[in-house]
């Protein structure tokens, strides 16, 4: 019999794919899978396809090329203050996916800890085993989904190496005050941790709230690795833009991973994100009122057919806890039964949980166009209601 590696031989169907999979066969409206209707700003994707055209197309820098790297210093200077060195503190990969696996995989050995919270994206546990990583999870709950000292200090230990830290939180729609992250900064201090910080959604917030990047944070410049995505920035999922911007012995480290999984990104899409970053700051407040009206229109709508709805802080995701409405079924389980009998398909939240799971409550995503969600809330009117 053929041996192939467990770490990735043993995983399940992505909950994305089988819930996609599940609105598929049931002719449903997909507000599972996190991916905007809208098909992304003209003039960005405009200047991809002029860059194509009339631009350069062979091997760009392993290192993205220079126009990008330091548009991405630029736009960190400009919203947070943050000063990066273009040419050695940031690095162009293909998504931020491939950010994260060369960030862990640049800092973490086999033995080392990881800290990891729950909900946990899906892609963070496969990686960090198969760098010989040993995750620690740290079960965050709702409805808030703080942090707190106590579940910090039953983690860190001088066997951790890094923490991986989402901010703002996919599933759970949160934007951390500086206060959480303060408290995770202390941590990484007292035991010389590495913070690896996915932080795709970060122009993705709302009601004047602020991202703060856990590297401006003080103590947390030189142990920060920085991951951003033009894809969730711009509203282009598919074109997996992604940036690391770390400090140089860090980012070095991080480069020498990247070169043998993609080595290099399309230098169309390279110079047409360079253009969006150095968009005007009303570009950014109009998408975030935008994505906004249509949150609140999706809660609006929820709210009155009896969900109870978690306010969404950021992402394009809301949640609704389903424990007060007495159902006597497990998320997974309305997930299924919605797709079925009503035929709208969300996530369980607890499949973004490895062990100990909340399974009471369910994302939708809302970056959908008015028409599908309003006809998404006909279909649920008395989905609350078990049959």
């Amino acid at each position: 019999m053929i041996s192939t590696n467990k770490v990735f031989g043993d995983l399940p169907v992505t909950v994305f794919e089988a819930m996609s999979q599940l609105a598929r066969d049931n002719n449903a409206i997909n507000l599972g899978q996190g991916f905007p209707a809208d098909p992304g700003p003209e003039d960005i994707r405009n200047a991809a396809a002029d860059a194509v055209v009339n631009g350069y197309n062979q091997y760009p820098s392993m290192m993205g090329i220079p126009e990008l790297r330091q548009a991405i210093a630029a736009h960190y200077q400009r919203w947070h203050g943050l000063a990066l060195d273009p040419m050695t503190e940031v690095m162009v990969t293909s998504g931020g996916t491939e950010a994260l696996t060369s960030a862990i995989l640049a800092v973490v050995e086999p033995g080392d800890e990881v800290v990891v919270f729950q909900p946990v994206y899906d892609s963070y546990l496969p990686i960090i085993r198969q760098a010989g990583g040993i995750p620690r999870l740290v079960r965050l709950e709702p409805p808030h989904w703080r942090l707190t000292e106590e579940a910090l200090r039953g983690v860190f230990n001088h066997k951790t190496k890094a923490v991986l830290f989402n901010n703002p939180l996919n599933p759970a729609a949160v934007v951390y005050p500086r206060e959480d992250l303060e408290l995770l900064a202390r941590f990484c201090q007292e035991f010389d941790v590495v913070a690896i910080c996915d932080e795709v959604w970060e122009h993705v917030i709302f009601d004047e709230r602020l991202h703060i990047p856990l590297i401006t944070i003080p103590g947390m410049r030189e142990r920060t690795i920085k991951v951003g995505s033009a894809g969730k920035i711009f509203s282009l999922t598919g074109w997996k833009i992604g940036f690391v911007c770390a400090a140089p012995p860090l980012l070095r480290v991080a480069a020498k991973v990247h070169q043998f999984l993609t080595f290099t990104t399309a230098p169309n899409l390279q110079a047409a994100v360079a253009y969006g970053l150095g968009k005007p700051d009303e570009y950014f407040h109009q998408m975030r009122k935008d994505l906004a009206r249509s949150r609140d229109r999706l809660t609006s709508g929820l709210e009155s057919l009896g969900f109870p709805v978690l306010r969404s802080q950021g992402t394009y995701f809301l949640t609704v806890d389903l424990s007060p409405l007495g159902l006597n079924e497990t998320d997974e389980a309305f997930c299924k039964r919605i797709v079925t009998d009503y035929k709208v398909a969300a996530i369980p939240v607890s499949a973004f949980y490895e062990k100990d799971p909340v399974t009471t409550v369910v994302r939708f995503c809302f970056a959908k166009r008015d028409a599908t969600l309003d006809t998404a809330l006909e279909r649920l009117s008395d989905a609350v209601h078990r049959r």
